[in-house]
């Protein structure tokens, strides 16, 4: 079994607490020493007491769901010849209440811009090499959400 780390880590600051209005500011830390500024959403905790400028947890999971698609994606490419000279994601996610009425991320829409160095893929090829980047990742594999991917060009 393989273990990740993160820690995250807030702090009130003689701010008040108990009427809410306190700041959701806080930071994410992993074991490369990379630390990220993190907040509640705006569109889930208005400003100020949000940080529009952070990372909220729900871009970083539609984020962890494109990079894993994309890495495995990367490798498969390479593995069957095909040379990839970049690969852009404008990855979506929709927040929602999802069939028990519960809000949820109902949907990541992987929508990403690939440019072949050489030889593109035949379409169904290209439709095989998602479908088993899709199978392989962990990060899709772990959600409830459906996690779809449709190609821009």
């Amino acid at each position: 079994m393989k273990q990740f780390e993160a820690r995250v880590a807030w702090q009130r600051g003689g701010q008040p607490f108990l009427g809410g209005r306190y700041s959701r500011a806080h930071a994410w830390r992993f074991d490369g020493g990379l630390e990220v500024p993190a907040s509640s959403s705006p569109l889930s905790v208005p400003l100020p007491m949000s940080d529009a400028s952070a990372l909220d947890p729900e871009e970083a999971l539609v984020a962890a769901a494109s990079s894993c698609h994309m890495l495995f994606f990367l490798s498969l490419a390479a593995g069957r010849g095909f040379t990839i000279d970049s690969y852009v994601d404008e990855a979506l996610g929709f927040l929602d209440k999802d069939g028990e009425g519960r809000i949820a991320m109902t949907r990541i829409e992987l929508r990403p811009a690939i440019v072949f160095a050489g030889e593109r893929p035949a379409q169904d090829e290209l439709d095989a090499l998602h479908h088993e980047a899709h199978a392989r990742c962990y990060i899709a594999n772990s959600l409830r959400t459906e996690v779809i991917v449709v190609e821009t060009r």
